[in-house]
C-alpha cells in the first residue's frame, strides 16, 4: 500500500477516545489509521511526535462577507485555516430594507445563497451557508423546499433587531421547515425587553460599556430561548439554539434537549470571558447576547458536559477598533473576531483549566457540527472521510496578539492572553493549507459544501 501523506507518531483524537497511531492521507481522503510499525509507503512523512491530531474544526456560526462584517472570504478563511478550522457554515442574508440594512431593495433567500456561492470562491477552506430569513412573507416560506436542491439544509431567524420576526411567523416557519427536513437556528432574545432596557439606558445616560450587559439581560434570552424551543418541539423540527450565554437560557433549553430534535451551542468568548472584561476593554467586547457572569460560565461548562450544549461555534464577526469604539456602546456594531483563536481558547479553558478531554474537543468542535448540519464526509478521523485534519501542539505557550490577525479586524478581545496549545498544521481535503502560522495554499482552494438534510433522530452525536 502506498499513500500521499503519513502523519506519524502523534496521538490521534476520536470522539470517543484517543490512540497512538499514524494517519494515512491519499488524495482528498483519509486512507487509514495504522500502528507505527505498519508497512505503508508514503510520498511525504510528517513527524508529529508529541502532537495531537484532531479532526478539522467545523465552525457552523460565522459572519463573513456580508453587511455586518468587514471580512471577505479570503481574509476570514485565512484566519480560520491558521486556527485549525477546515470548514465553516456562514450566514447568507436575505436582502431586506430597513435601518440596519445595506440593501436598497428586498430579495429572496436564494439571492443570498447565490451571492455567497460566488463570493466564497476565494476561500482557503470549505464553506457552506445557512439561509437567513429577514422577511415575514409567504414568498419567503415558499422558498424553503427549494433550499436543499441549492445545497442548503438550514435556515436562521432572529427574534430581535431590525430583521427580527414575530413568534407567529417563527411558528409558521418551524412547521414548514419540519416538512422539508431543514434545520432551524434562531437567535433568541426578547426584542421588546432589550429595546426598552436599551432606551432606558440611553435616557439616563449610562454610556459606560459596563452598563451594556444589563440592557440585554439573561432573562430576555431565556424567555425567547424557551418560547422558540417549545414551538420547535410542537412541530418536531430540528431546532438549533445559537450562542447560549447564561444559566437561565441553558436551563430553559435543558428542559427540551432530551428530545433528539433539540440541540444548542455556545461560543468561546462565553466560556473564556465575563462581563468584567468591559472594565479593561470598554466597547470592544460588545457582543450580542452579552458576556455574562462567572456563575453563567460555570453553568455553560456543566451543560457542555451533560450534552445540553453539543456544539461550540465562534460567532466570528470582523470590525475595526475605530468602528467598535465610535460613539456610545449602543452606537457601535456587535461582535468580535475569533476564527483564528477559537480552538486554542477552548483548549485552554476547557482542557487545560477544567480537565475536559481531547475527545470532548473533537465532539463539540468537529463531529457534532458535522452531524448537526449535514456534512456527511467531515468531522471524524476515519477511513473514507475527508482528510480535514489539525496537528496541534498541546504544550506550545504563546500570547494572543491582534498583530497576528489574518482577519481584517485590527483588535482581539483576548489581547495579551497567554495560552498553552497551538495549531501546527491544518489540512483541508488532504492539502496542507497552513503551517506554523503561515498560509501555504492559495485562496480559492476551498469548495462550496452541498449539505444534505440531516436526520438527527437516526444519527446521534457520538
Amino acid at each position: 500500500m502506498s499513500v500521499d501523506t503519513r502523519l506519524a507518531g502523534g496521538t490521534v483524537v476520536f470522539s470517543d477516545g484517543t490512540a497512538a497511531a499514524d494517519v494515512l492521507i491519499d488524495g482528498e481522503h483519509i486512507a487509514g489509521i495504522v500502528e507505527a510499525d505498519a508497512d505503508v509507503e508514503a510520498e511525504t512523512v510528517e513527524d508529529v511526535s508529541g502532537k495531537v491530531v484532531l479532526p478539522g474544526i467545523i465552525d457552523p456560526h460565522v459572519h463573513i462577507a456580508d453587511y455586518n462584517t468587514i471580512d471577505s472570504y479570503e481574509t476570514a478563511s485565512a484566519a480560520a485555516a491558521l486556527g485549525g478550522v477546515t470548514s465553516v457554515v456562514n450566514f447568507a442574508w436575505q436582502p431586506w430594507v430597513g435601518p440596519d440594512s445595506d440593501w436598497e431593495e428586498p430579495g429572496s433567500l436564494l439571492d443570498g445563497v447565490e451571492r455567497h456561492r460566488e463570493l466564497g470562491q476565494q476561500s482557503y477552506i470549505d464553506y457552506g451557508v445557512h439561509a437567513v430569513v429577514t422577511q415575514q412573507t409567504e414568498a419567503t416560506i415558499a422558498e424553503f423546499p427549494l433550499l436543499p436542491d441549492a445545497g442548503v439544509s438550514s435556515i436562521k431567524l432572529f427574534t430581535t433587531y431590525d430583521c427580527g420576526v414575530s413568534y407567529g411567523f417563527i411558528n409558521e416557519a418551524l412547521e414548514q421547515a419540519s416538512d422539508h427536513g431543514l434545520v432551524v437556528a434562531v437567535h433568541t432574545e426578547d426584542d421588546s425587553i432589550c429595546t426598552r432596557k436599551t432606551e432606558a439606558a440611553i435616557a439616563t445616560g449610562k454610556r459606560a460599556p459596563t452598563a451594556y450587559p444589563s440592557a440585554r439581560p439573561d432573562y430576555a434570552e431565556a424567555l425567547a430561548a424557551d418560547a422558540v424551543a417549545r414551538l420547535a418541539l410542537e412541530h418536531g423540527v430540528q431546532y438549533y439554539g445559537v450562542h447560549t450565554t447564561c444559566e437561565a437560557a441553558v436551563e430553559a433549553l435543558a428542559r427540551y434537549t432530551d428530545e433528539p430534535t433539540i440541540r444548542a451551542e455556545t461560543c468561546p468568548h462565553y466560556l473564556a470571558l465575563t462581563e468584567a472584561i468591559h472594565d479593561d476593554l470598554g466597547q470592544l467586547p460588545v457582543i450580542a447576547p452579552p458576556l455574562r457572569t462567572e456563575r453563567d460560565q460555570a453553568a455553560l461548562f456543566e451543560h457542555l458536559e451533560s450534552g445540553t450544549l453539543s456544539v461550540i461555534g465562534s460567532d466570528h464577526v470582523a470590525n475595526t477598533r475605530e468602528a467598535k469604539t465610535r460613539g456610545a456602546w449602543w452606537d457601535g456594531p456587535y461582535g468580535a473576531n475569533s476564527l483564528q483563536t477559537a480552538l486554542p481558547i477552548v483548549h485552554d479553558v476547557a482542557v487545560n483549566e477544567r480537565g475536559f478531554s481531547y475527545p470532548f474537543l473533537a465532539r463539540v468542535m468537529s463531529d457534532a457540527p458535522a452531524r448537526t448540519f449535514g456534512l456527511e464526509s467531515k468531522g471524524r478521523i476515519a477511513p473514507g472521510f475527508d482528510a480535514d485534519l489539525v496537528v496541534f501542539d498541546p504544550d506550545e505557550q504563546w500570547t494572543i496578539s491582534a498583530d497576528s490577525n489574518a482577519s481584517k479586524a485590527d483588535f482581539s478581545i483576548y489581547e495579551g492572553r497567554e495560552v498553552t496549545g497551538n495549531v501546527t498544521q491544518t489540512y483541508v481535503r488532504g492539502t496542507l493549507v497552513a503551517e506554523d502560522g503561515e498560509l501555504v495554499a492559495e485562496p480559492g482552494y476551498g469548495q462550496f459544501l452541498e449539505r444534505a438534510c440531516p436526520d438527527w433522530e437516526s444519527e446521534e452525536i457520538a
